[in-house]
């Protein structure tokens, strides 16, 4: 059974139709890619299915458990985290106070901090400013600290909405490799990423959108070797 299961999903924007009645799935342990160009609707999946934005229809399944219309702080403590686009850090707070705010689902204080000691040894850059404030750190910093976050809620399926966005091609790769590290410690990934050839050099599966529809899907390596996909998305 499928970790994440999309099905006939349609979502509206007043009387715009954003999604045209998308299918997808997501299995455990996989890393997926969702890719496709900007308006494509990437992020209105990610929204729609973490409870941010209403389905018009479809269904929507997390371990078989139907959540379409289940609200969003409701999810997350059934095992699932989402790191939206633009990072969007608690800026006036110390890193230490966002990533503790992604624990808040959570009531036992030494899994808490359990889990806070392995974040730090994922991101050591945070522990060292675990007392600084949020809105001073770098892009990248705050990445780390969007992924830290969402991190702390221990999920099993974690959604990442272009981690890669803005940053600096150093950055870039830093973060791709922290998506891998998280992908082989055991946490499902979906990706949504501009940056093509990045997001299909480490995913197993990818879904290409266009306007609204999956246009095209299949194993990352072939997608990364089709023609269409390369003059597309990949500037070759």
């Amino acid at each position: 059974m499928a970790m994440l299961e999309v099905k006939d999903l349609e979502v509206y924007y007043g009387m715009i139709q954003a999604i045209k009645g998308i299918s997808f799935t997501v299995n455990e342990g996989e890393v997926i890619a969702l890719i496709g160009a900007n308006g494509a609707g990437k992020t209105t999946i990610l929204q729609t299915i973490t409870g941010m934005i209403p389905a018009k229809r479809g269904s929507i399944l997390f371990d078989g458990v139907e959540i379409t219309k289940v609200a969003g702080h409701k999810i997350v403590p059934m095992g699932m985290a989402h790191v939206p686009e633009g990072r969007r850090v608690f800026s006036q707070l110390s890193v230490l106070d966002n990533l503790k705010l992604g624990a808040y689902c959570r009531k036992d204080k030494n899994e808490v901090e359990e889990t806070l000691e392995k974040v730090y040894q994922r991101f050591p850059r945070l522990k060292e400013r675990r007392k600084q404030i949020a809105g001073t750190l770098s892009g990248g910093e705050q990445q780390m600290l969007a992924m830290g976050r969402a991190l702390m809620s221990k999920p099993r399926l974690i959604l990442m909405d272009e981690p890669s966005m803005g940053l600096s091609p150093i950055f870039v790769s830093e973060i791709f490799d922290i998506v891998r590290e998280i992908s082989e410690s055991g946490t499902t990934v979906l990706l949504v990423e501009q940056n093509a050839k990045k997001a299909l050099a480490i995913a197993d599966r990818a879904y290409v959108l266009e306007t609204g529809n999956i246009v095209l899907e299949g194993a990352a390596d072939v997608l990364l070797n089709d023609e269409s996909v390369k003059k597309a998305y990949l500037g070759e």
